[in-house]
């Protein structure tokens, strides 16, 4: 695995970002207004320009795609593939070029005129494009938006063609740059996005001890999500290799009907079904941890609690979320969920929530399921286990 995200550009700079108890939120000002975001890291973002910088080609390119294909280099050079491996790529993101399309837009209300890449570098289809020609991968390519689900979708459709024998190694994943005006006002005008008011202005100064995103707080009386940017993809292999960090033992899926254009049923049932999905015949007992989709808001929050109480009863797993810590990056959001239950599997080690209680059932982590949601009711849940 590899990413790009708030925490840093390596495992082990995200490993030990996960150490601490600070946000890594900032505030920016979007469309007039301080706003709370969360930004790639100093070094990310460093290595995203020295790639911007290396071929003339990648300079009109969105931050998005420029995302991707650098965790892919990351992900693939861990994973001892060469470049010469036929492997399918399947890359999703919720948004796309969002920055290139807004100024593209732009441009075209005032001038009358657009430039000529304006269509070829806002297609979706961009970033898996752009991520195979990088590394020269011979294999199928892909790109889909399934909004916030998106990335563990891509999970869903690497593991459809492995087991279906049609490849036997395929780079799976999504990437978000979302912090745009024009995005951040359409989450706004939700009303589920934090605030940075004169009310919470202790948060401005108190950076580190208090948190403006209050995922997984029940008792939130006020929605707090915030965006991030973060592209993360994972290396997915028929069998167990020398060198796997984690095996995918159950894969999960449903939709539910749509009752308004962003709901989700009280009791998530969309998320119950993916859950019972993925764990098949594994007793609920054997997963020790759920890694939350969690977004912050007081529905989204509730709901997806909800199921899991229907699905595992009052013996729940530890539950944890990390959109406290970085927001939500939309499509990657399901893909860093993913790498932060192997990062916990691999280091034996539980990343909770500070300002939630957690229960202390199980000392070792063997086995943690991984949730992503998206408007429409679209639920993902992926079980990994251990390497034995």
């Amino acid at each position: 695995m590899a990413s790009l995200s708030p925490l840093g550009s390596t495992l082990e700079e995200t490993w030990n970002a996960y150490q601490n108890n600070d946000h890594y939120f900032s505030l920016a000002e979007m469309n007039g207004v301080q706003t709370w975001v969360a930004s790639l890291s100093a070094a990310a973002k460093l290595k995203v320009e020295e790639l911007r910088e290396s071929d003339s080609k990648y300079k009109k390119l969105d931050d998005s795609v420029l995302f991707a294909m650098l965790a892919s280099r990351l992900a693939v050079e861990q994973s001892g593939w060469n470049n010469a491996s036929e492997f399918g790529i399947n890359m999703g993101s919720s948004r796309g070029a969002t920055k290139l399309f807004e100024q593209y837009h732009e441009e075209y209300l005032n001038t009358g005129v657009t430039s000529t890449l304006s269509s070829p570098t806002t297609t979706l289809g961009n970033i898996s494009s752009w991520v195979s020609h990088d590394l020269r991968a011979t294999g199928p390519e892909i790109s889909h938006s399934i909004t916030c689900s998106t990335g563990l979708h891509s999970v869903l459709n690497g593991v459809a063609w492995l087991n279906s024998g049609m490849a036997k190694r395929f780079l799976v994943g999504a990437s978000e740059a979302p912090l745009t005006n024009f995005t951040i006002a359409q989450m706004k005008a939700l009303k589920i996005y934090a605030k940075a008011s004169e009310s919470n202005s202790a948060l401005v100064v108190e950076h580190n001890r208090n948190y403006p995103c209050q995922a997984l707080n029940m008792e939130k009386e006020y929605n707090s999500m915030i965006l991030g940017e973060a592209a993360s993809v994972a290396c997915l292999e028929t069998g167990v290799v020398k060198n796997a960090l984690a095996v995918i033992v159950g894969v999960g899926y449903a939709t539910e009907k749509l009752k308004h254009n962003t709901s989700i049923s009280a009791n998530a049932v969309c998320f119950q079904k993916s859950m019972k999905m993925a764990l098949g015949n594994i007793n609920p007992a054997e997963v020790d941890v759920i890694v939350m989709h969690a977004p912050g808001t007081i529905k989204g929050d509730s709901s997806e609690y909800n199921a899991i109480k229907e699905v595992f009863g009052e013996n729940s797993p530890r539950l944890t979320t990390n959109k406290w810590k970085i927001g939500h990056t939309f499509a990657t959001s399901g893909m860093l969920n993913l790498e932060l239950a192997v990062l916990m599997l691999q280091n034996n080690e539980m990343v909770s929530v500070p300002f939630v209680a957690s229960n202390t059932r199980n000392t070792e982590l063997r086995k943690i399921m991984i949730n992503a949601v998206g408007f429409g009711g679209n639920a993902v849940s992926i079980l990994i286990s251990k390497k034995e």
